[in-house]
């Protein structure tokens, strides 16, 4: 992929933005925009943006997730959709928000006008989220001279990925903030997966042969790099670390409470009706005793988005997703990301001896 430090930045929405990307790149990494939810002038103005602060390869990252890349009918789910209003009604109160059985916005359909920008505009890499490009959106990067990196959680997926035409492959292991790496939604005791140093050998034995392979999930610091390169890994992607960094677009509560390392981490679908893990709060305690299913796709995150919006412009931390890798309370301070590049890749290569 060009880059001449193993260390890749995940493609997280609300958090990589050009700044953070450009400032990973820049040290010889490879940062990765988040394209998700944006519309398509959004995204060409990001990467154009990109380009602007460096001329090393970077990163574009959506999901390709079943219910997100074909928004679902919120007309279909009226009976799930009081079901979900009537658990969130019980907080709207904390922030004098009245109560309401409506449905929420449909979703809209952005994520096959990203991709065409990004083909249009010839990224250097295109990252996967969420699901397997299929082979002839494969192709079409590759016509462009763009390299495509899939994240999975299982060897099936990988080998799955392989098959259709992916460069890199991301092993992500339960460890992992934020969302899992499965194209459709899966059942709660199947969603965690497997540990990302269990994971990572699987996936090489059954696909390193083919292409690279990078390990995700719980890696933090020059350690994880190294036990990481020591399984056969390629690199890392890092996306707790980078979020409390200097560049990242996170709020400054989101930063404070990761590097305080206070707390535990929970799987919940109560944000956005996929399984992600964040900090622990009132909220993911309250939504597994009181939700039921929740709304598909993303029309969960729109059911909840005054409730959002209220924790927002109040800078309370306990209705609001903030997304954490189990390994956060090993980070320290908010460095700039470049820095992050350089010590992860300096610590690890004193372990190993180079």
């Amino acid at each position: 992929m060009g880059v001449t430090a193993p260390v890749l930045q995940s493609g997280m929405g609300g958090v990589a933005g050009p700044e953070l990307v450009a400032a990973v790149s820049n040290a010889g990494g490879l940062g990765i925009l988040a394209a998700l939810n944006l519309r398509p002038d959004a995204v060409r103005s990001a990467i154009q943006q990109v380009r602007r602060l460096t001329d090393r390869p970077f990163g574009v990252n959506i999901w390709l997730h079943d219910d997100v890349r074909r928004p679902p009918d919120v007309a279909e789910h009226s009976d799930l959709v009081r079901s979900v209003q009537s658990a969130l009604n019980e907080l709207r109160p904390r922030f004098d928000l009245p109560a309401t059985l409506e449905a929420p916005r449909p979703m809209p359909d952005l994520v096959d006008a990203a991709l065409e920008v990004m083909i249009e505009e010839r990224i250097p890499v295109f990252s996967a989220g969420l699901g397997i490009p299929e082979p002839e959106l494969v192709n079409r990067f590759h016509e462009a001279g763009t390299r495509v990196a899939t994240m999975v959680a299982t060897t099936a997926d990988a080998l799955s990925a392989v098959d259709q035409g992916s460069d890199v492959v991301i092993a992500q292991g339960h460890e992992a903030g934020g969302h899992r790496s499965h194209g459709c939604k899966l059942p709660a005791a199947e969603a965690s997966g497997t540990g990302t140093f269990t994971l990572v050998p699987q996936v090489i034995e059954a696909i390193g042969d083919r292409v690279p392979v990078v390990a995700a999930g719980g890696i933090v610091d020059g350690r994880g790099l190294a036990a990481a390169t020591m399984l056969g890994a390629a690199g890392v992607l890092m996306g707790t670390r980078f979020v409390a960094t200097a560049e990242s677009q996170a709020s400054q509560l989101w930063k404070d409470r990761l590097i305080s390392g206070a707390g535990t981490t929970v799987l919940t679908d109560g944000f956005t009706g996929q399984w992600a893990r964040v900090l622990k709060s009132e909220y993911t305690d309250h939504w597994a005793d009181h939700g039921g299913p929740p709304l598909p796709g993303l029309l969960q995150a729109a059911a909840r988005a005054d409730l959002q919006r209220a924790a927002i412009a109040a800078d309370d931390d306990q209705m609001q997703p903030l997304y954490a890798g189990t390994a956060f309370d090993l980070l320290d301070g908010l460095p700039s990301a470049g820095n992050v590049v350089t010590s992860v890749v300096t610590e690890a290569e004193q372990l190993l001896g180079r």
